[in-house]
């Protein structure tokens, strides 16, 4: 499958016999005797593989690699080495090369290499595509989920969002109120104007008061200047004010003039100043309930609350909990530059089945830094915090009625661990807590007595 190839060789005659070679047999070649003149074609121009020498006088090939995966990890890199230096190509597949070739070469073996490079990028480009696309099935906006309950706020979303509907979201904690207020501006008339927000419990009503509304200059100690508040900020546009079950009576009674007449009056300043801002709320608590208590006004609460959008807690909502895991792990894989990081099913597994009281936020939290954690980019239950890890043997059917031994469920519960492992007895044994060689005997105690104790112990393995 013909494609770009980039050479980097300090050697001239190597890189015009190689180019005539390569353009033989249909690859489109450039060259380039400089690593630092590679490194700017590549940002000027697109190439599929790339084919660099590993002895250069600016920069070593494991320098170079490491360069291009770092800015484009899409890019193979082929590193040529000389004879006998596996070391070294070690090194340069750590580094994140595709694979090496060995000096001296034959041209057809370096052009099966780069046809495999070839065909591993654009499977990985198919992959990646087709993950998007399941990706975008499954959000709405920034919002990740597609459980029934999570279709109902979209629905909403869309049903409001043309309007200046004032819109009550509702939620515990953590449930994302902030991305559907976002969401309700993107898809408004006002999507072109500014989405201001702010957490109404993060500070005092006093400050809040200055926040919202602004300020002139004089008008308390350390007011210097005058200054617009958030309602001017947010002319034309949205503004969301988090958590305003938080906000004191003296606050409610001034939002409530504002909502009702359309304009604000800076702190020490008495002209009144006409806005046109959409105000969305939201809330942890239980308004009803506050309103009830005397803690929050009755007509303020009718006035932000024309149309309430629940959002579900995650427990409520857990065929949602794999694609928004997927979501984080793609997010902080990025960020780390770990092209492989996954999950095991154990542990997905166990993330469906807490409870998740912080709820979403606390869910990427816990991939962030399970992924951290773990060795090879892959999570494992171990590599969850110890509140989330549960330790779960799986039981075949029939469990109760077969009564095993304490030795059959050893056994079974070391065999679902290598197979979470991928086989790899030394991080079982970590996992289990044991020594390696022990884990080759403990499977198989219950048919100790029939093995030779004189047996040597077998050699260590990975």
């Amino acid at each position: 499958m013909p494609g770009r190839v980039l050479i980097i060789d300090d050697d001239k005659s190597m890189c015009d016999v190689l180019e005539a070679a390569l353009r033989q047999r249909e690859f489109s070649v450039a060259s380039r005797t400089s690593a630092d003149d590679a490194l700017r074609l590549l940002t000027e121009e697109e190439f599929d593989v790339v084919v660099t020498d590993m002895n250069m006088p600016s920069m070593t090939g494991v320098d170079l690699c490491r360069r291009i995966v770092a800015n484009r990890e899409d890019i193979p890199v082929v590193v040529m080495t000389a004879f006998g230096s596996m070391e070294t190509a070690v090194t340069a597949i750590r580094a994140g090369a595709y694979d090496f070739v060995t000096k001296p070469f034959e041209i057809e073996d370096l052009s099966l290499t780069l046809d495999r490079a070839l065909k591993h990028r654009a499977l990985r480009e198919e992959v990646r595509r087709l993950r998007s696309a399941v990706h975008d099935q499954h959000r709405f906006d920034e919002i990740i989920g597609s459980s029934a309950p999570m279709r109902k706020v979209y629905d909403l979303i869309s049903r409001v969002s043309d309007s200046d509907t004032s819109v009550l979201i509702t939620g515990e904690s953590g449930t994302g109120k902030e991305l559907v207020a976002s969401a309700l501006h993107k898809r408004s008339p006002r999507r072109e104007g500014p989405f201001v927000a702010i957490n109404c419990a993060a500070i005092t009503d006093t400050l809040l008061e200055s926040e919202l509304f602004g300020h002139q200059k004089g008008a308390f100690t350390g007011a210097v200047a005058s200054k617009r508040g958030l309602f001017e900020e947010a002319q034309g546009g949205t503004l969301f004010l988090d958590e305003i079950g938080d906000v004191g009576p003296k606050m409610q009674a001034q939002l409530l003039r504002v909502l009702q007449e359309g304009e604000i009056r800076r702190v020490g300043g008495g002209e009144a100043i006409k806005i046109d801002t959409r105000v969305v709320a939201a809330t942890n608590r239980e308004l009803e309930d506050e309103v009830k208590a005397g803690r929050f006004r009755e007509d303020l609460y009718f006035r932000i609350n024309v149309v309430t959008i629940r959002l579900p807690p995650l427990r409520e909502r857990p065929s949602d909990i794999p694609l928004l895991v997927n979501h984080f792990l793609a997010k902080y894989a990025a960020r780390e530059r770990r092209a492989d990081a996954g999950i095991a099913p154990a542990a997905m597994s166990t993330l469906e089945q807490h409870s998740w009281t912080g709820n979403v936020r606390e869910l990427e939290n816990v991939i962030e830094r399970a992924l951290a954690l773990s060795k090879d980019g892959v999570i494992l239950p171990s590599d969850l915090p110890a509140e989330v890890e549960r330790e779960q043997i799986a039981a075949p059917p029939g469990l109760i009625d077969d009564r095993p031994t304490l030795a059959e469920v050893e056994r079974r519960y070391i065999e679902l661990i290598l197979r979470e492992t991928g086989d790899n007895k030394k991080r079982a044994a970590e996992i289990l807590g044991i020594d390696r060689r022990t884990l080759y005997r403990t499977p198989e105690r219950s048919e100790k007595e029939s093995r030779d104790e004189s047996d040597p112990d077998p050699p260590d393995e990975e």
